[in-house]
């Protein structure tokens, strides 16, 4: 994993949260990859899963911004610090996301492994 190889892997995954794109999202993971959401949820297992965790979540949301840093890349493996900010339907309520990913890769550059942390920050809307 180079740090260029993960940046653009990240690149198209912020792109496919801020345009709600399952399709493009699952494109990014194998079929037989595992996608941990927190800690302490068990995985969800291959890209069927994967699709439809991703296809439900961002109909929530709009108006998605994301970005990244790269903290470490080694052989298959690749961690960063994200954030991410969007408005959550149908309450109004911005949301902001700060976390941590850890991802695995193949050898075709297809995540086999995520993992992430976040914390989230939520303002409730006003009438």
């Amino acid at each position: 994993m180079t740090y260029e190889s993960f940046q653009h892997w990240l690149d198209a995954y912020g792109r496919a949260w801020e345009t709600r794109d399952p399709q493009a999202a699952a494109q990014l993971f194998a079929e037989a990859a595992t996608y941990q959401e927190t800690p302490f949820d068990e995985p969800l297992r291959g890209r069927a899963a994967i699709v439809a965790y991703w296809s439900e979540v961002p109909r929530t949301q709009e108006q998605i911004r994301f970005g990244h840093k790269i903290l470490s890349t080694k052989e298959h493996t690749g961690i960063a610090h994200w954030w991410a900010s969007f408005v959550r339907l149908p309450a109004k309520s911005p949301v902001a996301l700060n976390g941590i990913f850890v991802v695995t890769f193949d050898a075709n550059g297809q995540c086999v492994e995520f993992r992430e942390w976040w914390h989230r920050q939520e303002e409730r809307a006003t009438a």
